[in-house]
């Protein structure tokens, strides 16, 4: 299934992103709204930002929003890696 939302040409002309960069800011802009409201993992997350881990991780640094990492992720980890 893929989804496409119409923005108001109105607000596309108000943003103030080059128009080359409107895309690709706004999918950003909404991965990390969804990942810092716990509506999206990391990792689909950063799919839907089209970023790899790094630069994902780079954006939600810039911006001071905290990484979701449990206990339970922390245990997961590290059974995975044989610790």
């Amino acid at each position: 299934m893929s989804l496409q939302l119409s923005i108001p040409d109105s607000v596309i002309a108000a943003l103030r992103i080059p128009e080359a960069r409107i895309q690709k800011t706004l999918l950003i802009e909404l991965a990390i709204a969804l990942y810092q409201q716990n509506i999206l993992t990391f990792g689909k997350a950063r799919e839907l930002a089209e970023l790899d881990k790094y630069e994902f991780g780079q954006q939600l640094g810039a911006r001071q929003i905290e990484r979701h990492y449990t206990e339970t992720d922390l245990s997961d980890d590290l059974n995975y890696a044989g610790c």
